[in-house]
Parts: structure tokens; C-alpha cells; sequence
């Protein structure tokens, strides 16, 4: 795994509210229901996020969460680093206390590179992106089929 399960709740909760028109809340039961996360964790996520500065809370019965920068503003490894700590790629993959280029395990330079290949594409990687493309996913599948011309 890239990263850990709330993380991966993290980012499907951001992508849906980088769908939320302009100042519009989103209750964490509706995040919960559509990105497939249980509600009770989502929520202990999304208040942490909150207190991070990622996010914008109200209470009341139009509250909710919303993103407080712009989705294109966050990058899918600021979400990871938040929850699930820096450094994360930086272990050692085989476990080893020192891991480094002078004392490496067995997976050290195919991991040096497989490292920098997913802090690139992390790093590299917006919210806002990540929500066009589900955006565009969803509309070509609920376009209708063509069916093929009978011979």
C-alpha cells in the first residue's frame, strides 16, 4: 500500500468536496456514503484535517466540512504527510533501523527509485485533478451505448 486506509478516506472525502459549489458545506454521512468510508473514522479524519488548516467546519444543520484552500491548491501529499505523518517514505521497506546509501538493505536502490516515482507523482498530483478526472470518468460512463449495427 502507498498509504494508509485514512488517508485513502482523506483523498475521497477532498475529491468530493472539491465538487461542493462555492461557501456549500458537505455533512460527513453523505462523504461517508459515497466515497465508501465508515462515518465515525471519517469524521475523526476530517476533524484532524480541520485543525490542520486543510479544512473549513461549521456546525449547525447546514454544516459540515468544506476544503479551505482551493482543490487546486492541494496536492495529494500534503493529504498523505497530514494523516499519516512525513517521513513516510523514508522507512526502510525491509525494515531495517538504518537503511541508507553507505548501509543499505537488499531493497535500497530499487526503492530510492520507486520512492521518488510516487513523492513525484504525489507531489505533483492536485485534488482538483483528481476530481476532473472522476468528473469525466463518470460522464463518458453514463453515456449511452451505441450498439453495434446487426449484419
Amino acid at each position: 500500500m502507498v498509504f494508509s486506509r485514512s488517508s485513502e478516506y482523506a483523498i475521497r472525502a477532498f475529491v468530493h468536496m472539491a465538487g461542493l459549489p462555492s461557501g456549500e458545506y458537505a455533512m460527513v454521512k453523505n462523504i461517508a456514503a459515497e466515497s465508501g468510508a465508515p462515518a465515525h473514522f471519517l469524521a475523526k479524519i476530517l476533524q484532524d484535517l480541520a485543525r490542520d488548516g486543510f479544512l473549513k467546519s461549521s456546525k449547525g444543520p447546514r454544516g459540515g466540512f468544506r476544503l479551505q484552500p482551493a482543490p487546486e491548491e492541494i496536492s495529494l501529499l500534503q493529504i498523505v504527510e497530514a494523516v499519516d505523518g512525513a517521513g513516510r517514505y523514508d522507512r526502510c521497506p525491509a525494515g531495517s533501523p538504518e537503511c541508507n546509501d553507505r548501509v543499505a538493505c537488499g531493497m535500497h536502490d530499487s526503492w530510492m527509485a520507486l520512492r521518488s516515482r510516487i513523492i513525484g507523482y504525489l507531489e505533483g498530483t492536485s485534488i482538483a485533478e483528481l476530481a476532473n478526472a472522476l468528473g469525466e470518468k463518470r460522464r463518458l460512463l453514463s453515456r449511452p451505448r451505441r450498439r453495434a449495427a446487426k449484419k
